[in-house]
């Protein structure tokens, strides 16, 4: 099961966790500074992320998700030190609007699992966070300040993670190369284009997105949010209006 997670390093202490059997391609992000490490995300939970984690770090880690979807919070599990957004605090206390079975699909579907994992046996992970984060908080590592930013629109307490002495943004689900989930009924399409809006602003270097190819510049979240405007300026930011396309990016509505 030790060839489940690809790593990958951004700088000297900064790394990608990469679950590339599983058809999302989650990415987790652990940024270490001189005195704690914060972990962006811990996967699907289909492998110990923290036995990838303690080979990289040996400082006190907060897992912090993105958002509380079952691929971001499987590996919250291992992290006794975790946060999340007040809005998704009842999902994980029970109330996430999917079925276990449904999720369990959702984990089985085009996934290369490892010999041995129990799919039968696989929850969404529930637990108290260590802390409730809100738009404008803040991760002092040592060296290293990482902001919250509150970003809702894939989902209502979705988070980006902004470092801006490196410019590095870190954009879960909101920003990546692939179809942007906004169709959801947990999902808010009005709310998504103030989110892109909000992250247009910043002076990105870098953007490092939850899912699939990490080859992505900023000049995409203008792009983005241009065609969220355009979409309304139509009439169309809205549940039901369909799938748009835009080349190497679509958003389904």
């Amino acid at each position: 099961m030790s060839d489940w997670f690809t790593i990958d390093r951004i700088d000297k202490d900064s790394f990608i966790i990469s679950e590339y059997r599983h058809w999302e391609e989650t990415h987790c992000y652990l940024l270490n500074g001189t005195e704690r490490s914060l972990l962006i995300d811990t996967g699907l939970g289909i492998c110990n992320i923290r036995n990838e984690v303690i080979r990289l770090t040996d400082l006190p880690v907060t897992a912090a998700a993105t958002h509380v979807h079952w691929d971001h919070i499987g590996g919250h599990r291992y992290f006794p030190d975790f946060c999340a957004h007040g809005e998704e605090l009842p999902w994980l206390n029970g109330s996430f609007p999917l079925s276990a079975g449904t999720v369990r699909q959702m984990v089985a579907d085009r996934c290369d699992l490892p010999e041995g994992f129990d799919l039968d046996g696989y929850t969404m992970f529930q637990g108290i966070p260590a802390r409730v984060l809100q738009d404008g908080d803040t991760f002092d590592l040592g060296g290293r300040i990482i902001r919250v930013l509150h970003t809702p629109g894939h989902s209502p307490g979705h988070m980006c993670f902004w470092e801006e002495a490196r410019g590095y943004l870190f954009t879960g689900d909101l920003v990546y190369l692939d179809t942007l989930f906004a169709y959801y009924p947990s999902t808010d399409p009005a709310a998504y284009l103030a989110s892109l809006e909000k992250i247009a602003a910043l002076p990105v270097k870098r953007v490092f997105p939850a899912h699939h190819s990490l080859d992505i510049g900023p000049e995409l979240i203008a792009s983005m949010r241009d065609a969220f405007r355009d979409l309304n300026r139509r009439g169309l930011l809205h549940h039901g209006s369909g799938t748009f396309s835009y080349g190497n990016w679509a958003v389904w509505l």
